[in-house]
This record gives C-alpha cells, structure tokens and sequence, in this order.
C-alpha cells in the first residue's frame, strides 16, 4: 500500500499526449486550445463610436460653442464619412466608425435635438470622449488567446472576431468503461433480492462528458476466461480503460490477475486511504491497428485505471486521480481550491479521508460542513454534497477553522 501522493505522482508520471485536431470554433467549447490565438488586425479596427449620440471638434465646445448643425449620420457598418465644416456635427451610432475631423462623442441624453440642430446641454465634456480608440485592446499580432487555454463562450467570441472557423485542440482520449459483477443488472431491469441496478458505469460516463469526453461502456460477468478474452481486445483498441469493481479480495475480484496475465504493468494496487483504498493502476504496451493502414500495427500504450466497486470509492478516484492525469495529459493546469473545516471532525485510521462535505460561502470564505453518510456504499449520500474534503493522515482529530484540499463535484 502506497500514499496518496506517491499514487497520484505515479498517475502523473504516465500521462500521454493524444494529438492534436482541428474542429468548428463552435464545437470547440470546453476543449483545450492547441495553438495561440493572435490578433490580425488592430482590435478596435477604427477608432469605434461607443455612445449613441453626436460627433464634434472638441475645440468648438471649447471655445464656447453649444449648438451644432447636423451634416450626416454615420451609421454602424457604413464608410466613414467626413465633417466639411467643424462648426457642424455628426450623429453617430455605437460601433459605427469614428467620422473623420471630429473627436468627441456627446450621448443623446445630453443634447436636444430639434429643427436639424443639436443643442448639448452640459457644461463639461472631455476630448475622445465615448471613443474606443483603434488598437486600444490589441493591435496586429498581439496573442489574444494564449495556448492550453480552456475554451469558454469568452474565447468563441475573439475566435469569431479573428475569423478562427477552425481551432486546434487537444484531441480526447478514447476511452472504454468496464462494470464487471454478477450481482449487477440493467438499469431498466428489474433486480432480484441478490442483485441491485448497474450505476457507477453511468456514474463514470458522466464525469468524463464534464471533460467533454465521449466513452463507451460494457459489463462483463464474474467470469475469468470472458474477462480476460474482452480485456484484451479493449487493451488493443482503446487510450484508457476505467474499471468498477473487481480489484479487491474477494474470489472472484478476477482483475488484478486478468491484468497481470495480459502483462498490463501494475504500478501500485492499494492506496493509504479512505474510501477507495483498493485502487489498481497500470498500463500496457500493445500493438493497436494504424487508423490510416488498417494492415499495419503500431505500438500504442494504455492506462488502466481499476477503481473499486463500492460508488462512492469509484466516484472519488476519478476525480482525485483520472481528472488529474487527463489534464496534465492535455496541458491543463487547474488550481488546488481549498475550504474552511465547519464543523470538528476525528478520524482514527492511519489513512488520507476524503470525507464529503457540503459547502457554503460565509463572509467571502467557502466553509466545508461534513455529512454523515453510511459508507462508501452509500451512493445517495453525494446527492446531498457538493465536494470531498481531503483530511491528512498525520493525525486523527481535525478542527473548525482549518483549511483542507478539497475537490468539487458540482
């Protein structure tokens, strides 16, 4: 049995690179960007009208003058049109280009207009004024999106405003998830008294499309020969395959022998903590079909992640350990985040406790208040929590005030 720091160290010593694709900017929410993102022209790209209003030479106001004749309106998206006589002024419309021999902008709300006049009724106006001078927020070159950026509706829009129609992203992992047990039956059957409804295969699948990662899924019975014949098919086909259950002690927790007879390299099998303590990870070399010559094979490498089959242990070694390598692999960094312990808490066992937590923002400071659930079978209890908080093994009594790790689920 390892730490958890050794473990999550080894996951992250086995990161791959999955490539690169390029895909419509607008699929490419939520991805990882793969290449920088440069301005190619200034941003604005004219010195931009910024207020619904009238245009002037500020030295007329100035030198006292009020009223002002209208000569034209320059609408948004039209050529830009020119002030003849500077005594005179021009409406202007946001976004329109900034007319030519002008240089501040009064908002209707400060003029009359009445009689093709405009009459501005303050007393104080400042030169550029509701301008939004070319070049002010980047100009030709500038990189407005650096790499390994996580696409979010702030970035599809600058991709739209430099005319990215396709982006480079991190390709995603293909990924295979594998319930093994006898016990377990289809979510549309109906059990009997020693069988209960499979769930941490879905569980799984919707963790990973939080990464935006599609997968597929399959169940295999407590049955050595049939999980050892599918296994190594997966192993030749698939980036990643995530395991629930079978990895434990128990006689037909086939796994750990299926893998070692596929020569699937353990790397640990159990971690000093609480829940999951029975998680087996590894990683196999193979020869997987070359997508572009189906005759040729090439070597590829899979990871195995086996966590055990109690729900709550699966559901936090995914997010303590896959979430960690798959954005690592793809060039993510993430922040740890931390809370405020509310409430005293004592654990005994020499283990990491994750320990589910609901959480509250008091007086700007997140505050994680521990639930009572019933185990790390207790599947219903993470309907009622919105986290793990991450309680060290150094000692057994933990007290409010204290600021742990924690790692979010919603």
């Amino acid at each position: 049995m390892i730490s958890i720091e050794k473990a999550l160290q080894i996951v992250l010593n086995s990161t791959q690179n999955f490539g690169i694709e390029e895909v419509p900017f607008m699929k490419s929410v939520g991805r990882v960007l793969k290449e920088e993102i440069v301005a190619d022209r200034d941003f604005p790209p004219f010195h931009r009208v910024s207020m619904d209003g009238i245009a002037i030479d500020f030295q007329q106001f100035k030198n006292g003058q009020r009223a002002f004749k209208i000569a034209g309106i320059q609408a948004a998206g039209s050529a830009q049109i020119t002030l003849e006589n500077i005594e005179n002024c021009i409406e202007v419309m946001t976004g329109a280009v900034l007319p030519n021999n002008v240089n501040a902008v009064i908002r209707y709300e400060d003029v009359t207009l009445e009689n093709g006049i405009a009459t501005i009724n303050i007393n104080s106006i400042q030169q550029g004024q509701n301008i939004h001078n070319k070049g002010k927020d980047g100009v030709v070159g500038d990189v407005l999106i650096h790499q390994n950026t996580k696409i979010s509706a702030a970035e599809i829009g600058v991709l739209a405003t430099v005319g990215k129609s396709f982006v480079k992203v991190a390709k995603q992992p293909k990924v295979m998830i594998v319930s093994t047990g006898d016990e377990l039956v289809g979510v549309d059957e109906t059990p009997l008294e020693h069988q209960i409804r499979r769930s941490n295969v879905f569980t799984l699948v919707s963790l990973l499309e939080r990464l935006h990662i599609s997968s597929e899924t399959a169940h295999i019975t407590d049955d050595k020969p049939i999980l050892k014949s599918k296994i190594e098919s997966y192993l030749l086909e698939y980036d990643v395959l995530l395991f629930s259950g079978a990895v434990s002690k128990g006689k037909y927790d086939f796994l750990p022998e299926v893998f070692e007879e596929l020569q699937v390299e353990k790397l640990f099998h159990k971690v000093a903590q609480r829940p999951g303590k029975p998680f087996w990870f590894g990683s196999a070399a193979s020869l997987g079909i070359n997508k572009q010559d189906v005759c040729k094979k090439e070597t590829k490498q899979t990871i195995v992640f086996g966590f055990p089959g109690n729900p709550i242990s699966t559901f936090v070694n995914c997010l303590a350990y896959f979430y960690p390598w798959y954005y690592k692999s793809i060039g993510l960094a993430v922040k740890e985040e931390t809370a405020i312990l509310g409430e005293d808490v004592s654990f005994k066992p020499n283990l990491v406790y994750f320990l589910q937590v609901q959480l509250q923002n008091k007086f700007g400071h997140l505050v994680a208040f521990p639930i009572s659930g019933n185990g790390s079978g207790d599947l219903a209890s993470l309907v009622k929590t919105d986290a793990f908080i991450q309680l060290p093994n150094d000692k057994i009594a933990f007290k409010k005030g204290e600021v742990f790790p924690i790692i979010r689920y919603r």
